[in-house]
């Protein structure tokens, strides 16, 4: 079974996924990182594809997808790094990125070695859905990769059910209509929205992210869905880092515990 699926089996609430950018803060640190969030309790790794044009991005990711692609980082490399990851790592490892790395890279080339190296999935936020059912989603279900799309606030009903309808794995709930970042806190508005989704009775699990930071917005996310995705707040623990095993053992035991 594919782990993705294997989690939310058995897991149905306060999901943590943690995101960070390959090649950030050091060419060689994607699986050191890797290990050290799991290792530290999370459920989930997103592993951020750099590209140089971000455009869902806010700053400090942009400039983690900067500093990796300087630091040398490139598709062909991480595949490379992932090649020993399921040695050592053993929960669900997603990429997310842009299309177009992927296409240069070649559609059925990657699939392939997503399923070579035990990737589970993958989040591609500028893919589009008749694009991804006409073109791409028989490929990725013949190498047992579960495809994930994004809602936000200003999505309508019928574009979350059709959404519903063509996924596999979870949805993911982008909490405002803007960039990533973290934020202080959750507002009125959003609750309101996590609430509305959660009573239309998706078949898919939901995961909250953009602007989750910390136990608290973790906390008022996981109430309202399967769990939170943590990125950007993440990012800055790894640049502030002087030590990447204990900060990131610290910094997600304090989002969980």
């Amino acid at each position: 079974m594919n782990r993705i699926d294997q989690l939310f089996q058995n897991k149905k609430k306060s999901i943590l996924s943690i995101y960070f950018t390959a090649g950030f803060p050091g060419l060689q640190d994607t699986l050191p990182i890797m290990e050290a969030i799991e290792a530290a309790g999370a459920d989930i790794i997103e592993i951020g594809v750099p590209y140089s044009d971000p455009i869902a991005d806010g700053p400090t990711i942009q400039e983690s997808n900067n500093q990796a692609l300087k630091n040398g980082m490139t598709l062909h490399l991480l595949f490379e790094q992932l090649q020993q990851m399921r040695e050592k790592v053993s929960i669900p490892v997603i990429l997310m990125g842009y299309l177009n790395p992927v296409v240069q890279y070649g559609m059925d080339a990657f699939c392939k070695k997503c399923k070579e190296v035990g990737v589970d999935g993958l989040i591609l936020p500028d893919l589009p859905m008749q694009q991804y059912l006409s073109e791409y989603k028989s490929l990725f279900d013949a190498h047992d990769l579960r495809n994930t799309f994004l809602i936000s606030p200003q999505t309508s009903e019928a574009r979350i059910r059709e959404i519903d309808q063509n996924t596999d794995g979870f949805i993911y709930m982008v909490s405002s209509a803007s960039i990533t970042g973290a934020r202080k806190s959750v507002s009125p508005e959003q609750i309101a929205y996590f609430e509305r989704v959660k009573a239309m009775g998706l078949k898919n699990p939901r995961l909250i992210g953009f602007g989750i930071s910390d136990s608290s917005s973790f906390q008022t996310a996981a109430a309202h869905a399967h769990g939170a995705i943590i990125g950007s707040a993440f990012i800055h623990v790894l640049r502030d880092s002087k030590d990447l095993k204990k900060d990131i053992y610290q910094y997600i035991q304090s989002v969980i515990s």
